[in-house]
């Protein structure tokens, strides 16, 4: 009789990871060939604000290039997120693995429905408050710097992902420049509706209490208690 023999299957190979990078890298390259003077002033994002003087309708929160690159951004924090959840150190999540598409496919579909429902809700709230205006143009303005930083974080993952055992001063290093990065963002943000943040500025606080900060709050703490 022929003998049976089980084989465990392996999830922890890295072809899937190299599949994925080539198809961000394509898009970016349909992006920058299609849209080829709208990228050449998006990449300037970091040194002028000309990309968001342009294109500040709240028309191009749905257009192809933003949801493309929104595709990106969130491929490029879900490898971010992944190792560092697996990082050996200063997590016990022993069942994320760096090289594991299930997990990747997990943390991806969290992270893109955390950012779809927390924007769904924005708008339901803007709408009760008639501060449609002011979330569109804010939101537009979050989303492009946050594509413009998973952009610049994805040859980072690149690294991280086919390299093994980083230092700690790698780590904290990259994620400080992500953090500063988001803040001043932020900050520019705030800065550009100054006027309009002035006129609602009721609305703006309850705003920024209950759609900025605490739903990273219960994320974090969801993570922690799962």
């Amino acid at each position: 009789m022929m003998e049976l023999v089980y084989n465990e299957r392996i999830a922890n190979g890295k072809d899937w990871a190299t599949l994925v990078f080539v198809a961000c890298f394509a898009l970016i390259a349909v992006n920058r060939s299609v849209f080829e003077t709208r990228f050449a002033e998006f990449i300037k994002l970091a040194v002028s604000d000309k990309y968001t003087k342009i294109y500040k309708d709240s028309g191009n929160m749905l257009s192809w290039f933003t949801i493309s690159f929104f595709l990106v951004q969130v491929i490029s924090f879900t490898f971010l997120f992944q190792f560092l959840l697996s990082y050996e150190g200063w997590t016990n999540f022993d069942k994320i693995e760096k090289h594991n598409w299930i997990n990747f496919i997990q943390i991806f579909t969290v992270i893109g429905v955390f950012i779809l429902s927390k924007y769904l809700i924005e708008k339901i709230i803007a709408t009760s408050f008639n501060i449609e205006e002011f979330n569109e143009l804010f939101n537009l303005h979050k989303v492009n710097y946050r594509t413009y930083i998973g952009l610049l974080i994805l040859p980072v993952n690149i690294f991280l992902f086919y390299n093994e055992a980083q230092h700690p001063i790698v780590i904290y290093s990259i994620l400080g420049l992500i953090i500063a990065a988001s803040v001043i963002s932020y900050l520019v943000s705030l800065r550009i509706y100054q006027n309009l943040i002035l006129s609602k500025l009721f609305y703006f606080i309850l705003y920024l209490c209950t759609l900025e900060i605490a739903p990273y709050y219960f994320m974090y703490y969801w993570f922690r208690k799962s």
